[in-house]
């Protein structure tokens, strides 16, 4: 007994698999005991039982043990489990314990059963260790003594287990949600099969506004809301598996029929599943979130394919519009990978101090006269060149990006600013782009409000330009607060690239404007009499009657300038003007066409 004592602990000390190790026990036990034969069962924490070992038992009799829940008069081994002491049975045949069993026992030629529970550390019995007989008899006090040292092993084995479980456990489950982590996830992806296209799908969900909740109410906000996303979008794809794998980032397998029959479907009721609103510690929010996707196509080789498909449509889905849902397509990646380029271009040049304000002038188109500016974002290239907006646009769509590139142009500009008002330099106002992610951001009045009190200047001297693109958007509810809270300030807000949208007096209607600025394209379009010419007439008009300012963009020639003029445009920016300028020569330029009487442009009133 001390050399399978010593052999059993071996194997439990070098990480021996349960189930070999106690097959090794029982073996050894019926090869000292002849005639006896050896059972171990699990009883998990619910009261359940589970067989672990009987190698001279069929496996139809230990099948029809599992899951047996433990009772005073379930045979030995569940009564000695519920009644936590040993349970001997001289005569299976006449037992009252064994009356449901004993038709499965006793065809097997097993007549007596004594079992004694197995105990853990905490006291709760995690097993039983059992001897059958094939005559009806008690065990021998030989049997007994080594019973009491096979279930300290038993117990020792057990309780290794069950802690190398728990560190499985734990190193697969996220302990916020106790949904699957990011380990889980790539395992879980590792094992599915690549063979048969369409039979699975990837989403991959990411919340919204875990960021502004974590900013404006505290982490702990921020935990109920991760905990409160996974509870509700877990329920709401099952059966199909959830998983976190990321901060607000989560992870479902689309394996079912109903899933795979309708994506779509699916995906609006994850989400629809969030919107319910949440108390998280006393402030009520409403959890939102976007989702991107791809399923399991011809020529996709390997699930990480699939991810990477899925990462892309969730990418697109969020500079598109957040809070809804996108399916992966060919060629999305390749505009995507465009798009993460200047993503890194554009951080490695605020990284290493490489962006600059050009200034291009706004006129008066009868004078010739400065009366404002516009600030235009370039990058300083390694070479000495540079890069206009346009050749990073893209990436201004990622909020980050955008948020760190206004602010560092507002540094610019405001400092600028503030040097030209300390010169005396004239200039009634400067106008500053910003994007559709800078709103998405949240934080641009706190910007704005930041760089101009930083200088001393008021808010009146910033106009903000927004593209009409980007007009739909900025129907938001709380954008259109942030942006009337600022207009009260004193911020003016101008329409950007206007008659490009479509709808051209919608955004007139219905937004809190301050000015328009006429697209190129309808300036280039210009002619006596022409389409052109009547749209930006009738423009004039509206705006005039609306009290909105109006600056023609793009103008390049003299007879461009003539003919906005006769139709009634006193401002105008261009080429035909000037080009763009640095800051000295946008001073220069500035103190060259000093006037002591610039013509502010009209405010809006609203």
């Amino acid at each position: 007994m001390l050399g399978l004592r010593n052999t059993i602990l071996e194997m439990i000390a070098t990480g021996a698999d349960l189930q070999g190790t106690v097959d090794r026990l029982c073996a050894e036990i019926e090869a000292l005991t002849p005639g006896v034969i050896c059972s171990v069962l699990t009883v998990d924490p619910e009261g359940f039982l589970h067989p672990l070992s009987a190698p001279s038992l069929p496996d139809e009799y230990c099948a029809a043990l599992d899951g047996l829940l433990i009772g005073p008069e379930v045979g030995s081994c569940g009564s000695a489990a519920y009644l936590r002491e040993p349970v001997t049975v001289t005569d299976i045949a006449s037992d009252p314990r064994w009356a449901d069993f004993r038709n499965a026992a006793l065809p097997l030629g097993l007549l007596a059963c004594w079992s004694t529970p197995i105990f853990g550390e905490a006291g709760r019995v995690i097993g039983t260790f059992a001897l059958y007989y094939r005559e009806a008899r008690s065990p021998t006090e030989g049997e007994r003594a080594l019973v009491d040292a096979c279930i300290h092993l038993c117990s020792i084995a057990l309780e290794r287990h069950g802690r190398v479980l728990e560190r499985e456990r734990r190193a697969n489950i996220d302990l916020l949600t106790g949904l699957g982590n990011r380990t889980a996830f790539s395992t879980a992806l590792s094992e599915l099969s690549c063979d048969a296209p369409g039979a699975w799908a990837l989403l991959i969900l990411d919340l919204d506004n875990l960021k502004v909740i974590n900013d404006g109410f505290g982490h702990h906000a921020g935990d109920s809301l991760i905990r409160a996303a996974a509870v509700r979008a877990e329920a709401a794809a099952s059966p199909d598996k959830a998983f976190r794998i990321g901060g607000d980032e989560f992870a479902i397998l689309a394996q079912s029929p109903e899933a795979l029959r309708d994506l779509d479907l699916f995906a609006a009721k994850i989400l629809e599943s969030l919107t319910e609103p949440l108390n998280c510690n006393g402030h009520m929010v409403v959890p939102k979130a976007t989702i991107g996707c791809a399923v399991l196509a011809p020529g996709d080789r390997t699930a990480d394919t699939v991810r990477q498909n899925a990462d892309f449509a969730l990418y697109h889905a969020k500079e598109t519009g957040r809070g809804g849902f996108v399916r992966y397509w060919p060629g999305i990646d390749t505009r995507i990978i465009h798009r993460i380029s200047a993503i890194r271009d554009v951080d490695a040049a605020l990284r290493e101090g490489r962006i600059e304000a050009h200034y291009q002038p706004i006129v008066r188109i009868d004078t010739g006269e400065v009366v404002a500016m516009e600030a235009l974002c370039r990058i300083r290239m390694g070479n000495g060149g540079l890069l206009a907006a346009a050749a990073f646009r893209e990436a201004t769509a990622d909020v980050h990006i955008a948020m760190e590139m206004t602010g560092r142009m507002l540094e610019i500009v405001t400092g600028d600013l503030r040097r030209w008002t300390d010169w005396s330099v004239p200039v009634e106002h400067i106008g500053l782009n910003v994007s559709l992610a800078d709103f998405h951001g949240g934080k641009l009045d706190q910007q704005i409000s930041s760089a101009l009190a930083g200088h001393g200047l008021p808010l009146e001297h910033l106009v903000i330009e927004i593209t009409e693109s980007a007009y739909p958007a900025l129907r938001d509810k709380a954008v259109l607060e942030a942006i009337e809270t600022l207009r009260a300030k004193g911020l003016r807000l101008a329409l950007d690239d206007f008659g490009t949208g479509g709808g051209l007096l919608m955004p007139l209607l219905t937004m809190p404007v301050d000015m328009i600025k006429i697209d190129k394209i309808l300036v280039d379009r210009l002619a006596p009499e022409g389409a052109g010419a009547a749209v930006i007439g009738g423009l004039l008009h509206t705006a005039q009657r609306l009290g909105i300012a109006v600056v023609a963009e793009g103008i390049e020639s003299a007879v461009q300038a003539t003919h906005l003029a006769e139709l009634g445009c006193k401002l105008g920016q261009g080429y035909f003007f000037s080009r763009p300028l640095d800051r000295e020569a946008a001073t220069s330029l500035l103190l060259s066409r000093k006037s002591s009487n610039i013509t502010p442009l009209k405010q809006r009133h609203s």
